[in-house]
């Protein structure tokens, strides 16, 4: 009878291999190192042990074994150093324009959003080859999304986003775990990740039951409490305007920069007095208790769908970044020196776009 007893779980994405080699490097030196310890331990107490015919010598050791004792396993700690630097480096900046899934973890379950719309619990279906971005986030506790075939594991925190990576590379359905311990249910907050040809993942998209994609019911999300009234391109904007705004720095009337991701636009509608932009007043109320984390990540998503405006950025003021309060009245006068003639088809002056509302 075959015992079925891996060492290894098995290999079924891109970085899986390299991790393998690292941890198998580990254990050589480990063991290398350790058997040559307890062997010399051994030899030198045999050899110098007491006897009544031999009397202690002074010992006033060797420059040369101490340079080879010290250099040998500095060697070796730059070695593990650089080579887990370079396997970090890679598994912290995912690849561009990856598949990107919403997760959130609670007490005791997994739920993930794929773009198109599809909402799987307790499951995550992936196609194979392509690069997959996971974007996670607790609702309760700290989990951590742990997928040993795929050499995988983040620590899922509370009101904060945190991403990892990978690329499946071999089809199969692979153990999900969530290896932080997060409450009485721990052990059975568990799924699968089913790694799928790009033609079967199709497939399977297109027979899956979505209401539509992430970004349109974000879109709804967005209409339905009110967001449009504030966050227009006009100049009578009480809001900054969104459109082109993720993915872009942000300053803040405290005059600091900050990147407009997806922790930043969550918490800009759960606490958004948190961070002002400049040029605006901080007058939008909290959405938290209003908002599930599902709208949230919906919403998030719709504002990466939209199109940058090309229009001055002061008259939709849709750029605070690009202009500091104290440059405004410099492009106030330069507006005003402008032809005073100029009339729009109704014959009617237009509102003067370096005036605030």
């Amino acid at each position: 009878m075959q015992l079925n007893f891996p060492i290894f779980p098995e290999q079924a994405s891109s970085m899986a291999g390299q991790v393998d080699a690292l941890y198998l490097f580990l254990v050589l030196i480990t063991t290398f190192f350790s058997l040559l310890i307890a062997i010399l331990i051994l030899f030198f107490a045999v050899k110098y042990r007491r006897t009544p015919e031999r009397k202690a010598e002074q010992i006033h050791g060797s420059t040369l074994l101490e340079i080879v004792w010290t250099v040998i396993p500095l060697g070796i700690s730059m070695v593990i150093f650089v080579w887990g630097a370079v396997i970090y480096y890679h598994m912290e900046r995912p690849p561009v324009n990856p598949l990107e899934i919403y997760g959130v973890g609670k007490q005791w379950m997994w739920k993930f959003q794929h773009p198109s719309g599809q909402r799987e619990i307790n499951a995550l279906h992936v196609p194979i080859g392509r690069d997959v971005k996971v974007t996670l986030i607790s609702q309760d506790v700290i989990h951590s999304f742990f997928v040993p075939a795929f050499r995988v594991k983040q620590d899922v925190l509370p009101n904060r986003y945190v991403f990892t990576w990978f690329k499946a590379t071999v089809p199969g359905t692979y153990h999900l775990f969530c290896s932080q311990y997060c409450g009485t249910k721990h052990s059975g907050m568990v799924g699968e990740v089913v790694a799928m040809t790009p033609e079967d993942y199709s497939t399977w998209l297109a027979s899956g039951k979505a209401e539509g994609s992430l970004a349109s019911l974000g879109e709804k999300a967005f209409q339905q409490y009110g967001c449009t009234t504030c966050h227009r391109p006009d100049s009578g904007a009480r809001g900054p305007n969104l459109e082109g705004v993720y993915g872009r720095p942000i300053r803040l009337t405290d005059n600091r920069v900050v990147l407009a991701d997806d922790n930043y636009i969550r918490e800009s509608i759960l606490e958004p007095n948190a961070k002002v932009v400049s040029g605006f007043q901080s007058i939008m109320p909290t959405f938290r208790g209003v908002v599930s984390e599902d709208e949230i990540i919906a919403i998030t998503e719709y504002l990466k769908h939209l199109s940058p405006q090309q229009a001055n950025p002061l008259n939709n003021r849709t750029s605070p970044t690009e202009i500091r309060d104290s440059e405004v009245p410099n492009i106030q006068q330069q507006n005003e020196q402008q032809p005073q003639q100029q009339q729009t088809p109704q014959g009617t002056r237009p509102a003067n776009p370096g005036k605030k509302p």
